[in-house]
């Protein structure tokens, strides 16, 4: 065991595979070098985290930032700060945003600008398109690539795979777990249609009603079984697909959102308006209460923000022209570790939707665990503090937070991200050094090896 350590962490609860524990961390060269009683050990940063949690670095599935020309809209920069003042180590970029991710070298560009610009850990999803369906086997496997993500309904951008047939070719064209928005395009069409000028936002959620949802995701079902491929169903809403995803865990991961757990409709459509217009929309508390029975029951496999930062301008657009979408990647550890202290789920469950789950599910190499050799990603909280949640606190340029006025039990101390204390007390305390993320999927053989599969 090395005598001296890079970063050392003493006095804290540490939230490893086996349960909490009080025992120090030795992080050395990125990774974490040892686990236990260090006190005869030194360190070049030692932190005394007496009464603070340590918790795996949490990672957020599913985030939509936007470059280039992002002048009064969320860029790498902006939203990977949101994220590690709100405890965040890693993000996975959703493609739809401008411009969108559909070729080698639009995910090329997405790597060169987040170098020297991203405070977190980063990967890139891939849009499929009827256009790259040939592209999608090699763009998978780029280093960075967090897989591909399909669109069955039409959101926000312009990513759609609204048929059977080609959706059927997009999931035979890889191997890679793919992501899927799943709402039904012909139902979705259908229903804007009859929309009239009596329409307000509180309707969102019957127009993008749940058999919108639940025609999709059956649909996404059927021909993942078809052809073999491995599904990750992204913000599920409705109780019809949680018990539909139950029957299919051999081969579907389920999202929901902490939005999805902790709002509900009427209420936040009278209180926030189109704040709380989001795709699929926020539904009534019988579906909110069937999402936290699936996270109970283990069903859900991860917790993803869905963070799209639209402006307050943009938002202040009559329905249904206002754009679909809130901040969260700030807010989504703070508001689950307030549904901890409530009881709703345990801190151990809590660490498996955030940082254990990704991991496992999309194959990150070397994160999710508080363990020797893992990269040296915490997210250290105080379990006993509050805060009022207000939305100058939010980093993001939208400068506003659905959870605005909330206080919450459980905040976000100190962010590492591979052994540098990034934020501490609410500040940035070092320049960006994020890098992309590797996966299993996509490590390369050394050079003169034989190529193997690197799958778990």
């Amino acid at each position: 065991m090395p005598e001296r350590f890079d970063l050392l962490l003493r006095g804290g609860t540490v939230v490893t595979p086996g349960g909490p524990a009080q025992l120090d961390v030795g992080v050395l060269d990125d990774r974490i070098a040892a686990l236990g009683d260090l006190a005869g050990a030194d360190a070049e940063t030692v932190l005394d985290l007496a009464g603070l949690t340590v918790l795996p670095g949490c990672i957020d599935t599913q985030v939509h930032l936007r470059e280039p020309g992002a002048e009064h809209k969320e860029d790498l920069e902006t939203g990977t700060r949101a994220a590690v003042l709100g405890g965040v180590t890693g993000v996975f970029d959703m493609p739809n945003t401008r411009p969108t991710t559909t070729t080698r070298a639009a995910f090329e560009d997405k790597l060169r600008r987040a170098a020297g610009r991203i405070h977190c850990d980063i990967a890139f999803y891939v849009g499929a398109t009827p256009g790259n369906i040939d592209d999608l086997a090699a763009l998978e496997r780029l280093p960075g690539c967090a897989g591909v993500k399909c669109f069955m309904g039409k959101s926000t951008g312009d990513l759609l795979i609204p048929d059977d047939e080609t959706l059927e070719a997009v999931l035979r064209a890889g191997t890679r777990r793919m992501a899927v928005h799943a709402e039904d395009e012909a139902r979705l069409r259908a229903r804007y249609a009859a929309l009239d000028e009596t329409a307000w936002v509180g309707m969102h959620p019957v127009v993008r009603d749940e058999k919108t949802a639940l025609l999709a995701t059956s649909r996404l079902l059927a021909l993942a079984r078809k052809t073999g491929r491995r599904v990750h169903v992204l913000h599920v809403t409705t109780a019809g697909e949680m018990d539909l995803l139950a029957r299919h865990k051999d081969l579907a991961t389920v999202e929901t959102c902490p939005q999805h757990l902790t709002l509900a409709a009427p209420d936040c459509y009278d209180e926030l308006g189109t704040l709380a217009q989001m795709n699929p929309p926020i539904r009534n508390a019988a579906h909110r209460a069937a999402l936290w029975r699936a996270v109970q029951q283990g069903v859900v496999d991860v917790l993803g923000s869905d963070h799209a930062p639209h402006t307050l301008d943009e938002k202040a657009r009559a329905y249904p022209d206002a754009p679909s979408g809130m901040p969260g990647v700030q807010t989504i550890l703070p508001i689950m570790l307030d549904h901890v202290q409530a009881g709703r789920l345990s801190l151990l469950r809590l660490v498996d939707l955030l940082a254990a789950g990704p991991a496992r599910i999309f194959g990150i190499a070397r994160k999710g665990r508080i363990a020797v050799g893992y990269d040296a990603d915490f997210s250290i909280v105080d379990l006993a503090a509050t805060r009022t949640i207000t939305n100058d606190w939010i980093a993001s340029r939208c400068g506003w937070t659905p959870f605005a006025g909330r206080t919450v039990h459980g905040v976000p101390k100190m962010t590492i991200v591979r052994g540098r204390l990034v934020m501490r007390e609410d500040e940035i305390v070092a320049p960006p050094t994020g890098r992309p993320m590797h996966f299993w999927e996509t490590l390369a053989p050394a050079v003169g090896d034989a190529p193997t599969s690197t799958a778990p």
